[in-house]
């Protein structure tokens, strides 16, 4: 990880494209613009992995894996 510090209004900038621009700094918290092509996606990492979890848990691995080929052999007859 490379770690930089910068001040109210320095900007960094990623592959000549994505420029990150600190535009406030208050205790310890900061407010960050994001400039970025429309096709760069920018998610905030919790958001990111929270819809992550939630999937996981949507998914339901079954507990045996069998019972699951069984009841699909079931629906489908000629598997």
């Amino acid at each position: 990880m490379l770690v930089l510090s910068r001040k109210k209004g320095q900007a960094i900038v990623l592959q000549d494209q994505i420029e990150l621009t600190i535009l406030e700094i208050e205790g310890d918290t900061i407010k960050l613009g994001i400039s970025a092509p429309k096709d760069v996606q920018i998610v905030r990492k919790e958001l990111l992995t929270s819809v992550k979890e939630t999937n996981k848990e949507a998914a339901g691995m079954p507990e045996d894996i069998s019972n699951l080929f069984a009841d699909i052999k079931k629906m489908s007859p000629k598997l």
